[in-house]
This record gives structure tokens, C-alpha cells and sequence, in this order.
């Protein structure tokens, strides 16, 4: 008998696990894959190269809080991640800054002069409603066209003009030389890696980890009195008002021997040009030494693992039916990127996790009151 059923062994599902282990509670954590960590996951290619399997995590908070509890199970690397882009032959800075504007027109502007470029370029509005609406409004249509309508197009299979306005709506533009992708207060990697870091949580002695088993097989085998799920919530209900549909990701990895860098940045992005959206080089994210390097091409698809909710006015209507369902069960709590149909960054989901453990050990202790009192 355990007191909670946590399905998912990525960030949200660890996290929930070992703060109710901690609490006292009894856990059970199961995972259809054979690993833990989500796609958080990484570990040594055949070349010995730390990669991270399912694309590159990098860690950035603002939170104090999340940063701090996650610090008791990983010391930290500090790294701040850059990216550039390349357009017509050359490397410029992503987000746009200041330089990716003199590099891309052959100018040499101040922060004023690029502040003047930008309020020329854009295109004045009465309403934005998508992605295309957005970026014509904060950087007009000739960087819209650089940067972001090839990418867009690549990434989600569908053009600006058919995406929500929420996709770029944090896009930073910069009129400094600020290169940095994050801005955020804590940025850091975990020293081992994610899967180290997650596997020191799921340590707790009062928690039992099954891996490759299926949710509804578990579901038969275990005794638990909450069910956590951290998997797919239109899968749960059995798609019952029909599928959420996801953007998914292919991998592509390449080891160049005895190579100290392969490229100037942690991840160039291809707006234009190639099948693949971005490049990644990991030792970079990692500052592991080693006589070669490891790039990730990353090739979107339409088809395989879900990753990137796609932000369509309908799929949020069809969530929405699926949230309704949620709330109608009070013995499960649904938490993580795919229960809610929500891109969410590490740090959101791990603060998110620790909420929700909060709440069912609230539940929990209720539980526990009314049972003696019925006693």
C-alpha cells in the first residue's frame, strides 16, 4: 500500500515524489520509459560526450525558492547560455539586439539609433491577435522575415499568421549589446547532469521507483490513496474529446574527433536554411573536457513524441474540456507540462510541483483526520 501513485519520472513527478517522501508518505513512482529524468534526460554518447537526449535543458530562474531546493541535490555550474542565429552568411545574436541589427544592415548604431531603427520598423496595429501580428508590431517585416517566419514555419509547420500571438509574445528585443538568451537571476547547469540530479531525489527511502510500466498496468498493481499524473491529460480520459496535438522533435547527433569547438555559441539557430531548426553543441552547456565534441541537429516533426503544445484557439478550447473533466476528481492531481497542455521551462514546473505536493499532503492529512475521527 502506498499512500500516493506518482506517474512520471521527469521534473514534476520527482519533485512531488521526494517532497511527500520527505513529509512522511509513502511513494510510488512509475514511468513508461526505461530511464528517469523525462526529457530532461541525458548521459555519455559512444564517444563519452555528456548529451542531453531529447534536446538541450538549460537551467535559468528567477526564483530564490526553486533554486535553493533544487541545490540540495546537484552543485551547480554556472553558465549563461547565447545563441545566434545565421542569416545571409553570418552569425548574428538571438534574441535581437543591438549588434544583430548593425551586423544584418551593415550599420554601426547606438542604443538610441537602434531604439529610432526599431520604432521605423514596426508596423502600428489597432489589434494583435497572432504570431505574425506580434512580431510586425515589435520589430516590423524585414526582421520578421530574417528571423522568425522560416523558423516558425519549420518549427511548428505552420505560418505566423496561424499561430497564437502568446508564442512570441516574450521574444526580447534588446537596444544593448546584451548577447545572454536568459536574463534570469540564477542560471546554472547541474554539475552531473539532470539525470544525476533527479536521481538523488527519487533516493528517498520511502519511495519505490518502476520503470517501463505502463500507467494502467500500475494502476491495477498498486494501492495508493492519490494519484499523481504527470503524463498527457487527453490520454488519461482516453482521448475522449480527441487528441491534443503536439509539436514533436527528431535527433540527430554528430561527434567530431579530437575537436576542442565545432561552433561560436551553445546553440545556432538555422531560420532559413536546412531542414534543422538549431544546432547544439553540449560541452558548451556542460564545460565537460574532453578530446571531442558532440552537435545535436534538431529536426521538428509532426509526428512522434509530444513536446511543444501547438497554441491554437481550438486545442485550447479542447484542454479547457479536458481541465473541466480534472476538476471533477479529487483523488488526482494532474501537474507538469503535458497534464496542462502548457510549455513550461524547468523551473516553472518544478515550482508548480511544489505547490502541488503542498496541496495533496494537505489532502493527505485530512484524509488521515477523518479516518481517525470515523474511528
Amino acid at each position: 500500500m502506498s499512500d500516493v501513485l506518482v506517474v512520471g519520472a521527469g521534473f514534476a513527478g520527482c519533485v512531488v515524489a521526494e517532497r511527500l517522501a520527505s513529509a512522511g508518505y509513502r511513494v510510488h513512482v512509475v514511468d513508461r520509459r526505461e530511464h528517469i529524468a523525462g526529457n530532461a534526460f541525458d548521459e555519455p554518447d559512444a564517444h563519452g560526450v555528456l548529451v542531453h537526449r531529447f534536446g538541450p535543458h538549460i537551467f535559468h530562474t528567477n526564483s530564490s525558492k526553486v533554486f535553493a531546493y533544487l541545490s540540495r541535490f546537484t552543485a551547480w555550474r554556472p553558465y549563461e547560455h547565447r545563441v545566434l542565429a545565421m542569416v545571409n552568411g553570418q552569425h548574428v545574436p538571438m534574441p535581437i539586439n543591438r549588434d544583430t541589427i548593425n551586423r544584418l544592415f551593415g550599420l554601426s548604431l547606438d542604443a538610441k539609433g537602434t531604439a529610432a531603427f526599431l520604432d521605423k520598423a514596426r508596423v502600428p496595429l489597432d489589434r494583435i491577435r497572432t504570431s505574425e501580428d506580434q512580431l510586425l508590431a515589435t520589430v516590423g517585416a524585414e526582421l520578421c522575415d530574417l528571423l522568425y517566419r522560416g523558423y516558425s514555419r519549420k518549427f511548428w509547420g505552420l505560418e505566423l499568421s496561424e499561430l497564437s500571438s502568446s508564442v512570441v509574445a516574450r521574444l526580447p528585443v534588446r537596444t544593448s549589446t546584451d548577447d545572454r538568451y536568459f536574463t534570469c537571476r540564477y542560471q546554472a547547469m547541474p554539475v552531473a547532469g539532470y539525470t544525476a540530479m533527479l536521481g538523488h531525489m527519487l533516493g528517498h527511502p520511502r519511495i519505490t521507483l518502476q520503470l517501463d510500466t505502463d500507467f494502467q498496468a500500475a494502476r491495477e498493481r498498486v494501492a495508493y490513496r492519490h494519484l499523481v499524473f504527470t503524463g498527457a491529460i487527453d490520454e488519461f480520459f482516453d482521448f475522449r474529446f480527441g487528441y491534443l496535438p503536439y509539436r514533436s522533435l527528431r535527433f540527430e547527433l554528430q561527434h567530431f574527433a579530437d575537436t576542442e569547438q565545432h561552433q561560436a555559441a551553445g546553440t545556432v539557430n538555422y531560420p532559413n536554411d536546412f531542414a534543422y531548426t538549431r544546432v547544439t553543441e553540449f560541452r558548451h552547456l556542460t564545460g565537460q573536457q574532453h578530446s571531442g565534441t558532440t552537435i545535436m541537429l534538431e529536426y521538428p516533426s509532426a509526428e512522434g513524441p509530444p513536446y511543444y503544445p501547438v497554441p491554437r484557439p481550438e486545442n485550447t478550447a479542447r484542454y479547457r474540456r479536458y481541465r473541466q473533466l480534472a476538476g471533477e476528481m479529487p483523488d488526482v492531481t494532474f501537474v507538469g507540462r503535458l497534464a496542462r497542455y502548457q510549455y513550461l521551462n524547468m523551473d516553472q514546473v518544478v515550482a508548480a510541483a511544489l505547490k502541488t505536493a503542498e496541496a495533496v499532503g494537505r489532502r493527505l492529512r485530512a484524509g488521515q483526520r477523518q479516518s481517525r475521527a470515523a474511528g
